[in-house]
């Protein structure tokens, strides 16, 4: 399963994901990871989470954003939820890209069974159609 938090800077996105993520790690029978782009989240993700940062592994662009995730989940099984956060700031701001990104993962999420959230500063309206279907 995926879903997006979308909204402007300053709408609650970061603070939705962390609580969410710190709801995961509490209930999930499996690894939680969060990958932010920077240390921001340092202290309030729990720290029984797997905190990732993009930029310690130089991932930049929706390509290796797809290829880091795939990568962590081929790595391991065990991994239940996947939090990304800052997704523009690590993967870009074309909304095509992060469209195609996003329908790949759909699908190796149903087949990994993974939850997969992300947020994604821009209004609603700027996404493509084909990944609205995914905003909570």
């Amino acid at each position: 399963m995926i879903q997006l938090i979308v909204g402007h800077k300053g709408s609650g996105k970061t603070k939705a994901i962390v609580e969410m993520a710190n709801k995961a790690v509490k209930e999930s029978k499996g690894y939680v990871v969060v990958i932010e782009k920077d240390v921001r989240l340092t202290y309030e993700i729990s720290s029984a989470a797997r905190l990732v940062y993009s930029d310690e592994y130089a991932i930049a662009g929706y390509d290796a954003v797809y290829g880091f995730i795939t990568g962590l989940l081929a790595g391991n099984y065990d991994i239940t939820e996947i939090f990304v956060d800052a997704t523009l700031r690590i993967g870009g701001r074309n909304m095509e890209e992060l469209a195609a990104m996003i329908e790949k993962l759909d699908k190796v999420s149903e087949s990994s069974k993974v939850s997969l959230v992300f947020t994604v500063s821009c209004d609603i309206s700027d996404l493509p159609e084909s990944i609205k279907r995914f905003v909570i």
